[in-house]
């Protein structure tokens, strides 16, 4: 099988020697870059199955490497994790509002590191098979192809955009997500979707599932989440 290519961004060497090395250990195939400019060459040379971003780069700097590569339908479905020391509330909504899959401070451990690349490795390859499949979470039953829900195998009427934002929610439950990320997820249909309507759906929502609705969780500062 072939091995899976990491791309891993930083201008510390220790830090980037460090990565690279377990990466390589636990036998992904990895380029290192030093530069966000550097990166972005790297991508277009070849692109990875995953990019490993810190944040404070030379020339260009992390914030403006993943805006690019999430901007660009070529690269759009590459995954990134952020690894920075920027840890603050502000920083990590920031980074995944930009579409980042996972955002990781230092210090870190290697293992947690690896663990997480992992998952959201598993999350890719998963999510385009699992698109259409039904989905069981709790008491609710979720059909995307017939767009229909139920809760106790009682049916919800749910309009077009609030069947979508919880199909969002439910295809990872226990992953949070930000507003912005739930109004890239949902395109279209019978409502304009703003970051600031998404409340108002997730009310909607909330009320017509009943004792279900419990299920959807509010992440202050971050967003939404379906309770594990």
């Amino acid at each position: 099988m072939q091995k899976r290519h990491l791309l891993v961004v930083e201008d510390d060497e220790d830090i980037l020697e460090l990565v690279a090395y377990n990466l390589a250990k636990a036998g992904y195939r990895v380029t290192k870059a030093a530069t966000g400019r550097e990166a972005l060459a790297r991508v277009a040379e070849e692109p990875p199955d995953l990019v490993v971003l810190d944040l404070m780069l030379p020339e260009t700097d992390g914030t403006e490497v993943c805006r690019r590569l999430k901007g660009d339908a070529n690269t759009s479905a590459i995954p990134v994790v952020m690894l920075t020391a920027k840890g603050e509330e502000s920083d990590i909504v920031a980074g995944l509002e930009l579409g980042a899959d996972d955002y990781i401070t230092k210090p870190f451990s290697p293992q947690v590191l690896l663990a997480r690349i992992r998952a959201v490795l598993r999350r890719k390859e998963k999510g385009d098979a699992d698109a259409d499949a039904v989905i069981r979470v709790h008491n609710l039953v979720i059909h995307p192809g017939r767009r229909e829900v139920s809760v106790d195998g009682q049916p919800v009427d749910l309009t077009y955009t609030e069947f979508s934002v919880l199909h969002v929610l439910a295809r990872r439950p226990g992953w949070v997500f930000t507003r912005y990320q739930i109004v890239d997820a949902v395109r279209g249909g019978d409502y304009d979707v703003t970051d600031r309507s998404v409340d108002v759906q997730i009310a909607g929502l909330r009320k017509k599932l009943g004792d279900a609705g419990d299920h959807i969780q509010t992440v202050r500062g971050v967003g939404y989440r379906i309770r594990e």
